[in-house]
């Protein structure tokens, strides 16, 4: 690094110099000018208090603003250590940026939890405009009589704002006292766990800069005689009404002055070296939360098989990125990532919370010069060298199931995830320091190109009972518009081979053209990527992509978050790009265009869908899952107590699936227990870790012949087939009302069958026959319905050919081949239209085949059924109804 070159740290220092330059200034010029507000309703600062006094004010707060200065310039120069992380503000990102600064100046993201976020709002905008009452005091001082502005009205208004902002401001401290010290029951686990002597100590200046500022305005107000402008003040007033007429008012008035002056000083001293130094760096960090990669992206890595890099991963202070250490300063130690860590919460030795401090301190303690930790730490800790396993260990780095639940809850954005995954990588790659189950994992990824270890052969083995389903060779030109991506859990794993089927059979109902690579197809790489082996993902990553390329691949369906995440997301780093769309986003598509009917699609029953942390908090999909099993009808939508963003994992991502679970509770039985509370008869997941995962935990529960859990496509297939199957079960119903007249009159005997052709003679004279049937006989149960069926039937007399109706201009219907087809027979027909079609010239299953669409859209429109003869596919249906009279002729 060029040490001409203007570096942060120097800004910072020239910011701390300029801010007290700016003040020595102010002193000097007030003494020279003496500038004094003439008008009667105003106020003078320095009313009351000695020369010496004003002399020491304007010496002393520059030299502690340039202290405090230095000590903040020391730790932006810690952060410079990092390597390069592209952050720049551009045309492109500058909206986004100002936005994100927004959200946090406004606590938009603390108010997700209101209790919290009021309390501290009420702090941090008290403080802002006591500080800007202040500095405007200290402005029209300043100024000539002529242009001073501080008087009349607009004094008093400035004298009610900085009162209600004081009141604001004290409460404010008052909650967050109580909230970290007062009874057990108010104060959070997280706070509980890391309370440290400093927070006393800076609330406690708080508390002090909020009552001396309000005891200096009191006496001053009561020194001048409690005049009637100063009503607008609305507390002081009202208590310095009560100090009329005691003694030495303008000595009480210089305590508390002196007092509210060495309560700032210490928020000075307390500001660079404490958690208070947040005030900046939190807003900073926000402002520097885009970035040049997906949000479910890990940080690429060069082509480890081309690198001249001796090492891999993060290991000491210098092999995290510039931000990734500006993140350990940005802290405000709420332990909201704990709070939600699913690890955590189970028992694990993991707190995403302590993964920023420790490395904040390896950072701190090994600075040159050293600086103060993130937060105040125990003497017992002593960090002897500059090494992140100093003080993190691997059970920690090796727990996590990158949920991603600690990044997306963090108030200031602070990117925790990486920094785990960046130790993995060195674990990993460099010292071959992982748990002993993924040794075999990797074997596998590498030599079967799947982690299960399953012969790449067997991939394809689900579609063999598909008809219509084109599985490739790697070399095969993709021909369909899709290629249905199926991972090596719907390959491989039972429960997700129905998964698979399911969606291939919603596909095929909605008409998709799409094909599967099969054998051709390997592991996306996630799982060896997501555990730090960055050389098996590249391997597996690369033959993936110089397979798809070659094929012509562009649009993807994926039933898999973690294969979705990473061909979207992390293929494009090695020069992958694709269209990619997870299998719930596709669903919703199709039923939202109607290509998917879901007409009389019923589940009367209470649903939860569990968020899968990879199409949630990694992409942001939170709504299709939802809105899919939303249109089923007759279905009760319900959450969990975590949903969303705040929704927990079921334990199996970042690797863990194919790692023992040995320490605390396990995450999916937390998690299957907080699913099984909403009273749910269904559990819909939309991943195949989840559905193992929560399946298992349901079974350990002994709730699996309760709760059915299950994929929502499976849910969403079982719906439309027993849709299916009601109409086909009303369908033959009303041809057993229409083959099965009640005999003639008298008659106790089995009539004879009627021919199918003579389905219209029947209907028409049924009701007949039902009427001539004495009610006496009919409640005695002596009438008996006909036998469907008969060991010799004769054959149907043929029929006369009807003339055709001329159905529209330019498409008429074919003529007549031969003797009349049983049309009911065909699903999405009834009795009138089997009898209709006749009369517009469909006589056979042949003249229905031969139907093309303008030949459909013309039936459609002449029987007034508009959209049912496409969306039930007769000509199919036909043409299949003739293969199988052939096959049995």
């Amino acid at each position: 690094m060029d040490p001409k070159r203007l570096r942060p740290f120097h800004i910072v220092l020239g910011l701390g110099l300029g801010f007290a330059a700016f003040t020595i200034a102010s002193g000097i010029a007030s003494a020279i000018t003496e500038f004094k507000n003439p008008a009667e309703i105003t106020r003078h600062p320095w009313e009351n208090i000695p020369n010496g006094w004003k002399a020491a004010f304007y010496t002393i707060i520059p030299i502690f603003l340039v202290w405090a200065s230095w000590e903040f310039a020391k730790r932006v120069k810690n952060w410079e250590r990092g390597g390069p992380d592209n952050r720049r503000t551009t045309l492109a990102n500058a909206k986004t940026r100002l936005e994100d600064l927004r959200r946090g100046m406004y606590m938009r993201t603390l108010l997700r939890e209101p209790g919290a976020g009021i309390m501290h709002s009420m702090i941090y905008v008290g403080f802002i405009i006591l500080l800007g009452v202040t500095t405007t005091l200290e402005i029209d001082e300043q100024l000539p009589d002529g242009a001073k502005f501080l008087h009349g009205r607009i004094y008093q208004v400035y004298s009610a704002v900085g009162d209600i902002a004081g009141a604001i401001f004290l409460v404010g401290v008052m909650w967050a006292i109580v909230r970290r010290y007062g009874p057990r029951r108010l104060r959070p686990y997280r706070i509980r766990i890391k309370s440290r002597p400093e927070h006393a100590v800076i609330l406690g200046t708080f508390f002090a800069i909020g009552v001396t500022g309000f005891g200096a305005e009191v006496f001053r107000i009561a020194d001048h005689g409690v005049p009637d402008f100063e009503k607008w003040s609305v507390l002081g007033y009202q208590v310095a009404t009560q100090m009329r007429g005691l003694e030495g008012l303008d000595h009480w008035h210089q305590f508390w002055w002196a007092g509210h002056v060495v309560a700032f000083v210490a928020f000075l001293v307390l500001l660079p070296i404490t958690m208070l130094r947040h005030m900046f760096t939190s807003p900073l960090n926000m402002y520097l939360r885009d970035k040049d990669r997906p949000k479910g992206a890990m940080k690429p890595m060069p082509n480890l098989m081309e690198t001249d890099l001796e090492s891999f991963g993060a290991a000491t202070v210098e092999d995290f990125t510039w931000k990734q250490l500006l993140d350990t300063d940005a802290c405000t130690m709420c332990g909201r990532c704990t709070s939600v860590c699913p690890a955590h919460a189970t028992g694990k030795p993991l707190d995403p919370r302590e993964i920023v401090l420790k490395t904040g301190e390896v950072m701190a303690a090994t600075g040159e010069p050293a600086t103060t930790p993130p937060l105040g730490t125990v003497p017992e800790i002593k960090v002897e060298a500059n090494s992140l396993f100093e003080r993190i260990t691997g059970e920690e780095v090796w727990a996590c199931t990158s949920c991603k639940a600690c990044d997306e809850i963090c108030p200031v954005n602070i990117e925790i995830l990486d920094k785990i995954l960046d130790m993995r990588r060195y674990l990993s790659l460099m010292e071959s320091d992982f748990p002993t189950e993924l040794g075999q994992a990797y074997r596998s990824m590498e030599n079967s190109g799947n982690p299960w270890g399953m012969s790449q052969g067997d991939r394809g083995a689900w579609a063999e009972k598909f008809e219509g389903i084109a599985v490739l060779d790697g070399g095969d030109p993709l021909e369909s518009e899709y290629l249905y991506w199926v991972g090596c859990a719907g390959s491989f794993d039972d429960k997700n081979r129905k998964v698979t089927q399911a969606v291939a059979k919603l596909l095929q109902r909605a008409g998709i053209s799409f094909s599967i690579l099969g054998p051709a197809e390997n592991c996306t790489g996630d799982p060896a990527r997501r555990s730090g082996n960055e050389y098996i993902f590249q391997m597996l990553a690369m033959q993936n992509i110089e397979t798809l390329n070659e094929m012509g691949v562009k649009k993807i369906v994926t039933q898999c978050p973690h294969c979705f995440n990473t061909l979207a997301n992390e293929y494009p780093q090695l020069g992958g790009h694709y269209e990619v769309v997870h299998h719930t986003q596709f669903l919703e598509a199709l039923i939202d265009d109607g290509r998917l009917d879901m007409t009389g699609a019923r589940l009367d029953e209470r649903v939860v869908y569990h968020d899968s942390c990879y199409l949630g908090r990694h992409n942001d999909v939170y709504l299709a899952p939802r809105r899919v099993v939303g249109s089923l009808g007759g279905v009760e939508v319900v959450e969990a107590e975590r949903n969303g963003t705040k929704g927990m994992c079921c334990g199996a991502g970042g690797a863990r699936m194919w790692m023992e679970e040995t320490i605390g509770k396990q995450v999916n039985v937390e998690r299957s227990q907080e699913l099984l509370a909403t009273g749910a008869d269904r559990i819909a997941t939309a991943c195949p870790f989840c559905y193992i995962m929560i399946d298992d935990g349901i079974k350990a529960e002994g709730a699996d012949d309760d709760v059915v859990v299950g994929d929502i496509s499976m849910h969403l297939l079982e719906a439309l087939e027993n849709r299916d199957a009601a109409v086909e079960e009303a369908r033959q119903s009303e041809l057993l009302t229409i083959r099965s007249p009640a005999p003639a009159a008298g008659a106790v005997a089995v009539a004879e069958p009627q021919a199918a052709a003579d389905v219209d003679t029947v209907a028409e004279a049924a009701p007949e026959a039902a009427t001539a049937t004495p009610p006496a006989e009919a409640e005695a149960g002596v009438v008996e319905a006909p036998a469907l069926e008969t060991e010799a039937e004769p054959e149907p007399e043929p029929q006369p050919e009807p003339q055709p109706e001329a159905v529209a201009p330019e498409a008429k219907p074919a003529a007549p081949t031969g003797p009349a087809d049983d049309f009911i027979r065909i699903m999405g027909t009834d009795p009138a239209l089997a009898r209709a079609l006749p009369e517009h010239g469909i006589v056979t299953y042949e003249d229905l085949a031969a139907l093309d669409d303008a030949g459909v859209q013309a039936l459609e429109v002449a029987l007034e059924i508009p959209g049912r003869i496409s969306k039930w596919k007769w000509p199919t249906q036909a043409a299949a109804l003739i293969a199988e009279r052939d096959e049995a002729d």
